[in-house]
């Protein structure tokens, strides 16, 4: 499997390839944080519990965000929290992709220079750009070196990171504009997470490279981390607690006990239920296409690979919750509290929610229940800053996961079961009880899972033919199915009760 592309184009990308490789011997000096034996010592570990060194370091990074994040709670609110925010991230980035990280530090650094000297209503366009620019060439760079491999590189954190720029840009932009006085509905709708003033440098790196979001996120506002840093969140400027403060153990040991039972189920499951060939996942055809597997009955088929696409789910699950945890642990995923000093929890960490996600009626619970920071902010910072446009949403949502045909097909594919959502619950919930354990309400949610896991099986596939080849082998059902369904939907009356409800 590989991209066909002109010959003089290849050698013109092959020689930008080379050149940016020639500073690799430079970018090897700044790796300062780890100590030599380390590399001995995973190599070893590796070769003993039968994992790859990538995964091992991977894994091992998100494990050590707790003991990082119990210094960082011992540690006095300020400017000390801010420099171990960076360097427990630089350490944790150069502990998983070694010269790599300098691709953070150089992108912080030049986004940095963009604050300081463009104009607001400038930066909040130019660096969104430059920011998505930057991790589309590490997207091509992956896809062009390694297609459809999984290794590990870069591209993974900068996608976080990226997020945490894009969505600065517009607090400094919503900070001018709402000082100013200015008429502005996606600004007033953001006016919390609004900064006045661009942060110092240390500030600025201690959010960018925080320890216990960059390898997985989730990314959040720099509000949010800031009240974490600073003591805002449970002290008055006084000192005196804005509430009774929660414990944090349950918050962290749930979501920590939760991951560890997640990347058991990943393990298990994806070794029982393979969606790509275990021997040669990059480039031999894929467990769903074989001739073998072709030839048993569909029910079974279509089986094993809702089976196989609930086992990957799992190692996101075990990703987000284990950062979860490592967050709560110094209160950055606490919410803060009510007037009346009530707590309100623990969301602010929270990115997904992995029951109310499987069990999904509809569509627009399982984009707001799967990757909940990611979902914020292409509804912050691009849906109601495009007055709503969805197609927006999923191109940008598609542009940032990178450039696979898979990718594509399935954002592109999402809006028809949209459409269908929406069309059914103006035309048949108004006439049934859409309670969750409703008959009707059962329904939906089996329906919905029926159709997604047709739909994001590309998205796993990767390459055009493999997805293609997948949607296929199930007789293209998901898209039929839409289609019949909303042209039958159509020539159905809508109830005059929802008709009445809509004028009102």
């Amino acid at each position: 499997m590989h991209i066909d592309i002109p010959a003089p184009l290849a050698c013109l990308i092959d020689s930008g390839i080379q050149w940016i490789y020639s500073f690799g011997p430079l970018a090897s000096t700044t790796v300062v944080l780890i100590p030599g034996f380390v590399d001995s010592y995973v190599h070893a570990l590796a070769e003993q519990i039968g994992f790859d060194v990538e995964t091992l370091e991977y894994t091992l990074g998100m494990f050590l965000c707790y003991p990082l994040g119990m210094i960082m709670q011992a540690l006095p609110y300020g400017k000390m929290r801010h420099i171990f925010s960076f360097l427990g991230g630089a350490f944790l980035l150069q502990f998983t992709i070694r010269t790599q990280w300098i691709h953070h530090l150089i992108t912080s650094l030049v986004v940095y220079v963009m604050f300081l000297v463009l104009p607001r209503k400038v930066s909040k366009i130019a660096v969104p750009v430059f920011v998505m620019i930057y991790m589309t060439l590490g997207h091509l760079h992956r896809q062009y070196v390694n297609y459809l491999g999984w290794d590990l590189d870069f591209t993974g954190t900068q996608m976080v990171l990226t997020q945490k720029l894009y969505m600065m840009a517009y607090n400094l932009y919503d900070g001018e504009v709402l000082a100013q006085g200015k008429e502005n509905r996606a600004s007033k709708k953001c006016a919390r997470f609004a900064l006045k003033d661009l942060p110092n440098i240390i500030e600025y790196l201690g959010y960018t490279f925080c320890f216990s979001n960059i390898l997985a996120g989730p990314a959040f506002e720099y509000t949010t981390y800031a009240h974490a840093i600073d003591g805002s969140l449970l002290y008055t400027p006084d000192g005196k607690p804005r509430g009774k403060i929660p414990s944090n153990v349950i918050p962290t040991l749930k979501p920590f006990l939760a991951s560890l039972v997640f990347m058991g189920l990943f393990v298990v499951l994806n070794g029982m239920f393979p969606l790509l060939d275990p021997d040669d996942p990059q480039k031999n055809t894929p467990a769903l296409l074989k001739p073998d597997f072709l030839a048993q009955p569909w029910t079974k088929r279509y089986c094993y690979m809702w089976i196989a696409l609930f086992a990957v789910r799992q190692k996101y699950y075990f990703a987000w919750k284990n950062a979860e945890g490592a967050l709560n642990i110094w209160y950055a995923g606490f919410e803060g509290f009510d007037e009346k000093g009530n707590p309100l929890g623990w969301e602010n960490s929270d990115n997904v929610h992995v029951l109310k996600f499987e069990t999904a009626p509809n569509v627009q619970t399982l984009s707001r229940e799967w990757n909940k920071k990611t979902s914020l902010w292409l509804n912050r910072y691009v849906y109601i800053r495009t007055n709503g446009n969805l197609g927006a949403v999923y191109s940008m949502s598609a542009f940032w996961h990178g450039f696979y045909p898979g990718y594509y097909l399935f954002f592109l594919s999402v809006p028809l079961l949209t459409f269908c959502e929406r069309l059914g619950r103006k035309k048949i919930s108004p006439r049934l009880s859409s309670g969750s354990f409703s008959a009707y309400g059962i329904l939906c949610t089996l329906t919905t899972s029926f159709f997604v896991e047709y739909m994001v099986s590309a998205f796993q596939m990767l390459a055009l033919d493999w997805a293609v080849g997948v949607w296929k082998s199930h007789y293209y059902f998901g898209h039929i199915g839409c289609i019949l369904f909303y042209a039958i939907m159509t020539q159905i009356p809508t109830p005059r009760d929802a008709t009445k409800k809509k004028k009102e």
